[in-house]
């Protein structure tokens, strides 16, 4: 017979909601604390990555002039060598990522396979019509095109905004 002064336990179901919804509150902030030391573990992040070499692609489409000369400079074999990089780091990061780093991706290597096709069709149009010319450049794969205007030409644009020096 039980004793009418022992202990008795008594079993709360609030206190077990209440300790449930503790545990994944500490859980969710320990999950979102290694996030944040994720993102400052240095400078450097996947966003830099696919940002260097999206800056590359531009750079070989024309975007950004040389330094030393001024002039725009088109590589399609350079720029395309570039964005076929960021195609591999797309196939070979899948379901690696945040939904974040896969958007940017994807929204980055569309618009410079866009770009790519635009400048393509200038490039091709600009040789044809004789505004730049086609030239061999160190070692460079394939030719390069600077965008220079013809002598009593004025420069034209380009695609994406792009006027030629």
């Amino acid at each position: 017979m039980p004793d009418a002064d022992a202990p008795k336990i008594i079993v709360d179901s609030d206190w077990k909601s209440q300790a449930q919804q503790e545990k994944e509150k500490l859980s969710q902030q320990a999950a979102q604390k290694q996030a944040e030391a994720a993102e400052a573990q240095g400078p450097v992040g996947f966003e830099d990555l696919v940002g260097w070499l999206g800056t590359q692609a531009l750079m070989y489409l024309g975007y950004f002039p040389d330094p030393q000369t001024g002039q725009a400079v088109v590589s399609l074999e350079y720029a395309k060598l570039y964005i076929d990089m960021l195609g591999v780091v797309e196939s070979k990061t899948t379901g690696n990522l945040s939904q974040k780093e896969k958007e940017g991706l994807t929204k980055t290597l569309s618009q410079l396979r866009s770009e790519f096709v635009e400048v393509s069709k200038a490039v091709a149009k600009a040789v044809q019509e004789g505004r730049i010319k086609p030239m061999a450049r160190g070692g460079a794969p394939g030719g390069v095109a600077t965008a220079s205007p013809m002598p009593g030409q004025s420069p034209g644009p380009m695609p994406g905004g792009l006027t030629m020096p």
